[in-house]
């Protein structure tokens, strides 16, 4: 019966130690996650794209966008139509006769419909993901977001190296272990990570035709054409207008979207000129975002190793009691 004895209380021994290095295994690789990963050259890149974009992703922000764009399209409308019929008649020849007159407008008239397509379609996916960013800019910052890891990992590989070292002391030990186990699981739902890391997660995916170097010199390109557009409009149609007998009153009257345009092109121009700068200082920035794992794996980087650990922690406790009582 003793031999018997022996033998249980060896076994449990052995899974115990088996338990320790694996727990040991398991601090180190959480410690280290996030040099694997790069986190604390890329995180503190995250926190400061997040930060920068704060200032935009506001639905009141954004539908001020739109209404620019919309602003825009009117008077290029009202410009092509009206404005024409009164400066030069009704007919093919009236507008052929505009468009010799003012080349410049001309020109801008062609080449704003893919201009507005493409402007409106990316302030549409910018608003329908304002409520992506919020949620991922209401977890904790990813500058410290790799010290998630490197604690506990820290921690949890010190109290399995002194289960080691002595081992009686590691009936007491593995309840600390398991609290950093618990942590870890609590991260993710105290944070509401689970809901808000996935949205995320769409929200890199939207940014992926956006956030690129291209997209955004094709962007501050756009505002090089709509300059010399309303440049046209205000220099040489409003002008033309005028000569006609009509008064700056009459013109925002009659006018009212080319009037419009002409006296909010510098307001709209300081509003969206820093949101352009935003995009272009931050595509770096997205890229080391998106060289992370998934947003939405995140959440099980923590549930995971919480429940491994929890798990190895107390098991070999119980094994321990059962060998002594054989």
């Amino acid at each position: 019966m003793a031999r018997i004895g022996t033998g249980s209380r060896s076994s449990t021994v052995g899974a115990r130690r088996r338990a320790l290095v694996v727990l040991v295994v398991l601090g180190l690789g959480l410690a280290l996650a996030p040099v694997i990963f790069q986190m604390f050259d890329r995180g503190p890149k995250g926190a400061q794209m997040l930060q920068e974009f704060r200032p935009f992703m506001t639905d009141a922000r954004l539908s001020g966008f739109q209404r620019h764009i919309r602003n825009i399209d009117a008077a290029v409308h009202q410009a092509n139509g009206r404005v024409v019929v009164r400066l030069e008649g009704h007919g093919a020849a009236a507008h052929k006769r505009f468009d010799r007159r003012f080349p410049g407008f001309a020109q801008f008239r062609e080449d704003w419909p893919p201009i507005n397509d493409d402007m409106g379609g990316l302030m549409s996916l910018i608003k329908s993901n304002a409520g992506n960013y919020r949620a991922v800019a209401a977890l904790p910052s990813f500058k410290v977001f790799p010290w998630f890891f490197v604690v506990p990992g820290v921690l949890l590989a010190l109290l399995a190296i002194a289960g080691l070292l002595a081992p009686k002391s590691w009936p007491k030990l593995r309840w600390a272990a398991a609290v950093v186990g618990i942590g870890l699981i609590a991260v993710p739902i105290g944070t509401q990570m689970f809901q808000r890391a996935p949205k995320g997660g769409r929200m890199m995916t939207a940014f992926k035709t956006i956030e690129t170097r291209k997209k955004v010199e094709t962007i501050q390109g756009y505002f090089a054409t709509i300059a010399v557009g309303q440049g046209a409009l205000r220099l040489d149609v409003v002008p033309a207008l005028k000569r006609t007998g009509l008064s700056e009153r009459d013109i925002a009257t009659r006018y009212s979207d080319v009037d419009t345009l002409d006296k909010r092109w510098i307001p709209i121009l300081n509003d969206m000129t820093p949101m352009i700068g935003a995009m272009s200082d931050n595509v770096d920035n997205y890229e080391a975002i998106k060289s992370l794992p998934p947003f939405a794996l995140f959440p099980w980087f923590f549930v995971v190793p919480g429940l491994l650990i929890i798990a190895l922690a107390l098991l070999p406790g119980r094994r321990s009691r059962q060998g002594g009582t054989a």
